[in-house]
């Protein structure tokens, strides 16, 4: 039979876990942003790729193209790790939540563990924002807008 006790507990552990749900929720937001930008690196550095093929000039070839192609891949890896620090975060959320739901139902005190998971996926976050406002600074400074000079 469950006591009353028990139900006012895990009613309170809901409550706890209210907050890093919604903290999933805009990790799952930052994802989707962070994957949208990975996409646009790669399709124009696709359309690059298409507008310099492989069999112009190997002896002379575009210092320009390949120095914008280099860029994309920075700023591809900038974004590579920075979805992975995100995916970190959520999944270091997701065992705060199962760790407070645990610690309830056992009655256990987990108070250093669910801090420690929580402090990690907050690490896990500044990271992947850091990466993010590297990789929006890459594209900006190696912004051009009308056409190429010719040289």
């Amino acid at each position: 039979m469950v006591e009353e006790g028990q139900v006012l507990s895990i009613a309170h552990t809901i409550q706890l876990a209210v907050a890093p749900v919604f903290l999933l929720a805009g990790i799952g937001s930052m994802l989707g942003v962070l994957t949208n930008r990975l996409a646009r690196v790669i399709d124009k550095a696709r359309k690059l790729e298409e507008r310099f093929p492989a069999a112009a000039d190997p002896v002379a070839p575009d210092i320009a193209y390949q120095a914008e192609l280099r860029v994309l891949a920075r700023r591809a890896r900038y974004l590579q790790v920075a979805i992975g620090c995100c995916v970190g975060c959520a999944l270091l959320v997701a065992l705060v939540v199962v760790t407070l739901f645990v610690s309830a139902v056992f009655d256990l005190n987990a108070f250093a563990v669910v801090a420690f998971l929580f402090i990690a996926a907050m690490l896990a976050f500044i990271t992947g924002l850091l990466c993010f406002m590297r990789e929006i600074h890459l594209g900006l400074i190696n912004l051009r807008i009308g056409p190429r000079p010719r040289v």
